[in-house]
């Protein structure tokens, strides 16, 4: 995937090289390079004066190229420095994990589309399946900010209803739990479907039922139902249930990996901006949230996540519904 993604990368470079090579024998000369650069802002002007959106849709486009090749540079840097000194996944820093798996993450969404596109003269279709779905094809490099508002608006509503869904069939499962266990894990689900914010503490209580041999851990639960957990994580749900179950399992692993190297990090060590991003990879929608309100919960979130084994990442899914659906808590 990095390899694909790295070659698609290298012939957008050579394309721009070899462009700068055709204009070589005018460039030599400043006064030369100068009427290039008029002319290249008057066309500019041109399109946004007469052709609009194929202007924004132009600019988005090369200004996603530079950031996909940001990208490929940095995670290159990374991957060779684990190489060298021998570190391993989890012990990554913060953001060097989170960039890793932000990009795993695009490029599992890009792939189809290079594939698509490298046959001779399939640009121009990519093009237009670019401009008709930008959302299902493309990822926040290659979306306006009007894009990015709307698409991000779209996803809290499908993950809100979804989670709604997950909440009701968690109740459904609680007659094949223990009687003590079915106890604990009815009084969470009927507080969250009362409108009230559970505790932290209340949480983990019911945190052996989502072990990996129990009927809720991530090896044993339902189809329905584990489609239903992929669906707020935007793993694509039409696939065999084993590929699902395979693929959610390392969403899990990688968030809790995330958030053990968040803790180490510490939240007052990120910006505004990453604790929101940090507050939209878990679930919950930071743009009707202050920055208080985003800290608070990845407190919860921290204090949990911390807590929870790899046998139990069952839990850590759940709570994306459990911790998220009735935040910030109403006060009377």
């Amino acid at each position: 995937m990095f390899r694909l993604c790295k070659r698609a990368v290298f012939i957008h470079e050579q394309w721009i090289v070899n462009v700068n090579l055709t204009l070589s024998p005018y460039s030599t000369s400043p006064v030369r390079l100068g009427i290039l650069q008029d002319v290249n802002k008057k066309c500019e002007r041109f399109l946004q004066q007469r052709f609009p959106r194929f202007s924004i849709m132009h600019h988005t486009l090369m200004k996603g190229f530079r950031l996909l090749l940001e990208d490929v540079k940095e995670v290159g840097r990374i991957k060779r420095s684990m190489w060298m000194n021998r570190t391993n996944y989890r012990d990554l820093p913060y953001r060097e994990m989170k960039r890793l798996i932000l990009f795993r993450r695009d490029m599992i969404k890009a792939i189809p589309l290079l594939v698509i596109s490298l046959p001779p003269f399939a640009i121009g279709f990519v093009l237009i399946l670019m401009c008709l779905f930008p959302r299902q094809l493309l990822f926040p490099h290659f979306w306006t900010p009007q894009q990015q508002r709307k698409f991000q608006m779209i996803d809290h509503i499908k993950r809100s209803q979804c989670q709604a869904k997950i909440l009701d069939s968690l109740v459904l499962t609680v007659p094949r739990l223990s009687k003590w266990h079915q106890r604990n894990l009815l009084n969470l689900c009927s507080k969250v479907q009362d409108g009230k914010h559970p505790r932290v503490s209340e949480v983990y209580t019911v945190h052996h039922v989502f072990h990996t041999s129990s009927p809720l851990g991530l090896q044993c639960v339902k189809p329905r139902h584990l489609r239903l957990l992929a669906s707020q994580l935007s793993v694509i749900v039409w696939f065999p249930s084993f590929l699902v179950r395979r693929r959610l399992t390392t969403k899990a692993l990688d968030l809790l990996y995330l958030d053990l190297a968040l803790q180490r990090l510490g939240l007052r060590q990120l910006t505004e901006e990453e604790m929101r991003q940090a507050c939209d990879l878990r679930g919950l929608n930071s743009s009707q949230l202050t920055s208080g309100q985003c800290e608070e919960w990845l407190h919860q979130w921290l204090e949990l996540s911390t807590k929870v084994k790899e046998s139990e990442i069952s839990l850590l899914l759940h709570s994306m519904t459990l911790l998220t659906l009735n935040y910030p808590p109403v006060t009377k």
